[in-house]
């Protein structure tokens, strides 16, 4: 770029920032950078003018911070439109296996139908399969409203997304999907509308996870923890914060129910229990879970993971919002607590099989999506109070909603 036109481009941005130097760069990173400081705080609306001066350039400005408080601005060449996404039938598709694969795992079949020998012929499934709607249909409606959440507030913002892709995933998940996703195609303005499109999705998913939860466990009975069948295996849904108190909630006790506390106090033993899972209580009392209580805590399991605060998940964009670049240091911590809550189990039970695998995927998951962020076009605009106080309580809905142990086989 000459120095005349360079001249030009100082001119706008000297009308809302003072310069301290200007460095020509390498015109594929950045056409221009300019160091300096802000003239008023309100950088929001320094950005959307200078913005709006530079666009007939076919450029638009960084804001960055570097150094620890001093600002940058970079002027860099409007990137070029996101290409066209998948046609709309490739999400419908999905969306229909993704309804059909819970309605598998949602089957209630009855019980005087299943074979006394252990065997499950497939056939069960799908002569009963119109009865796994109730399962399906809450589990869909949860997931629906929370990439929905997603997917309103960016059209809301303009930020380029895909519709949902949901992921059917039969006899590979017990809830017949491996989950949702959207994707955005550009980049958010500022921290604020990151902010935004990250929680607007948990919380137009527990919106509809809450009440489903409360409406599935009114449906459920009390019954002892056993065996169905010789040589069988069940599973036990692990406890959160708020899952094992909405229990108590509706039954008015703390389950599962052991028939005795093994010698310890009911605080070491919910503790110990809450943490490994062991021992299971066999015979004790449980919730017997009806499909849309299933459904319900799934929701709430679901919502938790994406809240981790690190990197591209929800929680991560919450957590940027709030720290800004202090977010990366969290990365290390999660893993470590997710190492610790594979550990845990055995140092509470000594004994090697109680071994907890859940988090194993889920640490995986992490070093792919975890250690990487998404930054805004606007990195020094920060979160307003009612942002920052939003944010403070979702990271507390998170460790409400966090479950160390999500599913026990017995």
């Amino acid at each position: 770029m000459s120095l005349p036109e360079i001249e030009i481009l100082t001119s706008h941005v000297s009308r809302i920032f003072r310069v301290e130097d200007v460095t020509a760069g390498d015109p594929q990173k950045w056409i221009v950078r300019y160091r300096g400081h802000l003239l008023n705080d309100d950088s929001a609306s320094a950005y959307d003018q200078l913005a709006e001066k530079v666009k007939p350039y076919g450029i638009i400005p960084l804001f960055r911070k570097e150094d620890g408080d001093k600002q940058v601005i970079y002027l860099v060449h409007t990137p070029p439109p996101p290409k066209p996404t998948a046609r709309p039938y490739v999400n419908v598709i999905l969306f229909i296996l993704t309804v059909i694969s819970m309605m598998l795992m949602g089957v209630d079949i009855p019980p005087e139908s299943i074979p006394t020998d252990g065997s499950f012929p497939f056939a069960l499934l799908l002569v009963n399969i119109l009865s796994g709607w109730p399962f399906a249909l809450s589990m869909m409606g949860i997931l629906f409203a929370h990439e929905m959440g997603h997917y309103v507030a960016c059209r809301i913002y303009d930020v380029p997304a895909t519709l949902p892709f949901f992921l059917p995933a039969p006899f590979v998940s017990p809830l017949g999907t491996l989950g949702a996703f959207i994707m955005m195609r550009g980049v958010p303005k500022n921290k604020r509308i990151l902010f935004d499109v990250g929680v607007a999705g948990p919380i137009a998913g527990l919106v509809i996870a809450i009440p489903v939860l409360f409406i599935g466990l009114s449906l459920s009975d009390l019954g002892p923890i056993q065996v169905a069948f010789a040589g069988s295996s069940g599973f036990l849904e692990g406890n959160s914060i708020f899952y094992l108190f909405a229990k108590f909630a509706v039954f008015g006790k703390l389950l599962p129910e052991p028939l005795s506390f093994g010698g310890v106090t009911p605080t070491v033993y919910w503790i110990r229990y809450f943490l490994s899972g062991h021992p299971i209580p066999i015979n004790g009392l449980d919730v017997q879970l009806h499909s849309v209580a299933l459904a319900g805590w799934a929701g709430l399991l679901v919502t938790a993971l994406n809240l981790v605060p690190v990197g591209t998940l929800d929680g991560g964009h919450v957590a940027y919002g709030l720290f800004g670049d202090k977010a990366k240091k969290i990365f290390p911590l999660a893993i470590g607590i997710l190492v610790a809550l594979m550990i845990l189990p055995v140092l509470l039970t000594f004994s090697l099989t109680s071994f907890n695998f859940s988090w194993l995927l889920w640490i995986m998951i992490l070093f792919w999506l975890g250690n990487v962020r998404s930054q805004p076009l606007d990195d020094i605009t920060e979160l307003d109070p009612s942002r920052r106080a939003l944010g403070f309580f979702m990271l507390l809905v998170f460790v409400l909603l966090f479950t160390p142990i999500p599913l026990v086989a017995y």
